[in-house]
């Protein structure tokens, strides 16, 4: 018995053309995916930045709030300096000072060999080129020779730094720019605005930073400190 023929019409595959249109809607789908894949990388790449720049913006905010709230108004006193610094107050540095380029703070620290004290400074450096919020902290201080070397090395790090005194700093966050005021006689007023600026602690302090556009965080930030003897007063 004869088996039935097929026709030769139906023998032939794809053609060129129908393979071409192929071709190209599989590359079109995979630039498709490639460009949702990049959107997401992208997307959680600035995500994650977001995330890095408030964590160290909370933690340099935190940091500066603790220098603040250990200050020590009164190092005539060596109950009160809890420390071996025991002298008048006429030779020792202030509680806290601004210069118009940092602001350095004498502060209460519970070291490893007990109670003494630190002197801390915050200014506005360069940072690899980039304008940077910089914390410097001197080691724990028990005489007043080391206290007034350490708050002169506090100035002169903000001043110019050497490659020794910045192994004693912390990079906080880039910045643009920074301003403080001072809370007294019932107003904000710029630091160095009093006569006795130098002598009085403020009974709270303003900062207010300004930060870089295009960056993960802009604009500008507003934080007050007031004086934990000052929780009455009017803020």
């Amino acid at each position: 018995m004869a088996r039935p023929t097929v026709p030769m019409g139906r023998l032939h595959g794809f053609t060129l053309v129908e393979l071409m249109v192929a071709l190209m809607v599989m590359a079109l789908l995979s630039l498709m995916s490639w460009r949702g894949l990049d959107a997401m990388g992208r997307a959680q790449a600035q995500t994650q930045a977001r995330a890095d720049a408030v964590l160290s913006l909370q933690s340099g905010l935190a940091q500066w709030g603790a220098d603040l709230d250990a200050m020590d108004t009164d190092l005539s006193n060596p109950v009160s300096a809890a420390s071996a610094v025991a002298v008048t107050a006429s030779t020792l540095p202030s509680a806290m000072d601004w210069n118009g380029l940092s602001l350095r703070i004498t502060r209460h620290s519970n070291g490893t060999l007990g109670p003494s004290l630190r002197v801390v400074a915050w200014t506005l450096g360069d940072n690899a080129g980039r304008k940077t919020w910089l914390r410097w902290q001197s080691p724990e201080l028990r005489t007043r020779t080391a206290l007034q070397q350490a708050w002169l090395q506090a100035a002169a790090w903000a001043q110019s730094p050497t490659a020794a005194s910045r192994a004693a700093q912390v990079s906080v966050m880039p910045l643009d720019d920074w301003q403080l005021f001072y809370y007294r006689g019932d107003a904000w007023t710029n630091p160095g605005s009093s006569s006795d600026a130098a002598a009085a602690t403020p009974d709270g302090v303003r900062l207010v930073l300004s930060l870089p556009d295009g960056g993960p965080l802009a604009g500008k930030l507003t934080r007050d400190w007031i004086r934990p003897a000052s929780v009455g007063a009017k803020t």
